[in-house]
């Protein structure tokens, strides 16, 4: 996935309404930005941030400028457009670029499951179970290394695990993929002491015989890519929501 224009070096100054940002662009030129995330964002939204924004030139839109990207005190790129996670998913199923899925030639984007709930995609191929995914952008991180999910508490994150469950009881393949929209992920957990009602819907949707995959994206100013598969580990307080060693992607031959 491509950014449509070259993103802008910027200061945070702000952000505010969860959806908007004060920055300052590199010729001091003060504007606000979209924030396409309505999380916490810990440790990405502090006053001082550098960042990187997409300007938008369209006069439909009301904001001229889209923040995409943060950088870190160590010079890691993170992600902080929620969606994008989606969007670089897609790419790959769609260029086969994922051995777990290279098998499926139709990908249907937001598919209705159950009464109320919709799957983030639905893969159909030849002689395969139908194939549900739930895509989940991970932006925290508390320790060195590790990408950590969610960064707060999500009742709709549980509502997705329930239903993911449902339909591997109903005989689809279930899949809960997690993108680390972080450059220094090198593993991955659950955030159980952040919400630990999210960490116990994941245990029961893995008994249920939910597939956890987890990859770090491969980003730059220039776009975002699947990057390399992440091995699934506890939290920095010890949880062990996501098993120790490596993910049920790894285990299929992820790249």
């Amino acid at each position: 996935m491509r950014f449509q224009s070259p993103l802008l070096r910027a200061t945070l100054l702000r952000r505010y309404k969860r959806f908007l940002a004060d920055i300052r662009l590199g010729d001091g030129t003060e504007a606000v930005a979209h924030v396409a995330n309505p999380g916490a964002m810990t440790g990405l939204a502090e006053p001082g941030t550098a960042i990187l924004v997409e300007r938008n030139d369209d006069p439909r839109r009301k904001l001229r400028y889209a923040w995409r990207l943060a950088e870190t005190a160590s010079g890691a790129f993170v992600c902080v457009d929620t969606g994008a996670a989606n969007r670089v998913l897609r790419a790959a199923l769609h260029a086969r670029a994922l051995p777990a899925f290279a098998a499926y030639d139709e990908v249907r984007p937001e598919q209705r499951i159950g009464a109320a709930s919709r799957a983030d995609f639905i893969l159909r191929g030849p002689g395969l179970p139908e194939a549900v995914i739930e895509v989940k952008s991970v932006t925290l991180s508390r320790a060195p290394g590790l990408a950590e999910f969610p960064d707060t508490v999500t009742a709709r994150g549980a509502r997705h695990l329930r239903d993911l469950a449902a339909c591997a009881r109903e005989g689809r393949r279930a899949v809960l993929f997690y993108l680390a929209q972080r450059s220094d992920a090198a593993r991955l957990a659950t955030a159980a002491d952040i919400d630990p009602a999210y960490a116990m819907a994941l245990a029961e949707a893995r008994e249920a015989g939910v597939e956890v995959m987890a990859h770090r994206a491969a980003i730059g100013p220039e776009g975002i890519t699947i990057g390399q598969a992440l091995p699934l580990g506890s939290g920095p307080r010890g949880e062990n929501a996501l098993s120790e060693g490596t993910s049920e992607g790894n285990q299929r031959g992820m790249t």
